[in-house]
């Protein structure tokens, strides 16, 4: 005998398809509820730990600043003490300067010359005096160049006062010298040069001589600068005064 199902189970399959439609939906809305909170989680610590590493390099970044300027301070003091270095160094090898640029001033002068006035500036002399005649100044100029301690020397003025109120009768020529020095070191360098030849042909037949004092030295020239008998010299022959 055939059965027959006059229930509404159509009806009822469609609430048990809808129950498990919404069981699914609600799984699904607490699933990606956890994800937003795992996500969330992990993202606020990945923040926290990259916090922590910024905070950390502005304080290493602030040591580092801080060893930068005492880096700059001990620079500053090196290049003060190198330029004191250089200071000291220079007044070292050029203590001994002016005694020889007095000894070899005063052998330099030729008869009918006087100096009136010496200025230095630097590696820069000027002299000023009075000569009998321009050939007296050309010739000083000549030994000046010639020295080992001095350089090329210019001729700024030469002036004749002959006649004028106040000259003198003897030495009319006023003129104005120009010289620049040389280092300590290269001077000593051009004067071993030029002691050269003569010392050795005279070696065999006489001993060495023993070096002047440095002040013997400077009294000596400052003596001969200051007493070189102008009034005594007269022109040779050959010479005329312009």
């Amino acid at each position: 005998m055939a059965r027959i199902n006059l229930l509404p189970w159509r009806a009822e399959r469609r609430k048990q398809r809808e129950r498990e439609f919404y069981m699914m939906l609600a799984a699904t809305a607490v699933s990606a509820v956890l994800v937003f909170l795992c996500a969330s989680y992990w993202m606020g610590m990945r923040i926290d730990n990259q916090n922590e590493r910024n905070s950390y390099l502005e304080q290493q970044i602030k040591l580092l600043e801080k060893d930068i300027e005492k880096i700059k301070n001990l620079e500053k003091v090196r290049s003060q003490l190198l330029a004191r270095k250089e200071i000291i160094e220079d007044l070292q090898s050029n203590r001994s300067q002016m005694v020889h640029l007095f000894d070899q001033m005063s052998k330099s002068i030729p008869d009918g010359t006087r100096l009136t006035s010496l200025k230095q500036s630097g590696d820069r002399l000027t002299l000023e005096g009075v000569a009998e005649s321009s050939t007296r100044v050309a010739t000083y100029m000549r030994a000046l160049e010639n020295s080992p301690y001095l350089g090329k020397a210019d001729l700024a003025k030469i002036e004749s006062k002959e006649g004028a109120p106040g000259a003198d009768a003897k030495m009319p020529y006023v003129f104005s010298l120009a010289v620049t020095t040389k280092k300590t070191a290269e001077a000593e360098a051009a004067a071993a040069a030029t002691a050269a030849a003569p010392a050795e042909s005279g070696a065999e037949k006489s001993p060495a001589a023993k070096p002047a004092d440095l002040g013997e030295q400077l009294n000596d020239a400052a003596s001969k600068l200051t007493s070189k008998p102008a009034a005594e010299q007269t022109p040779p022959a050959e010479e005329k005064k312009p």
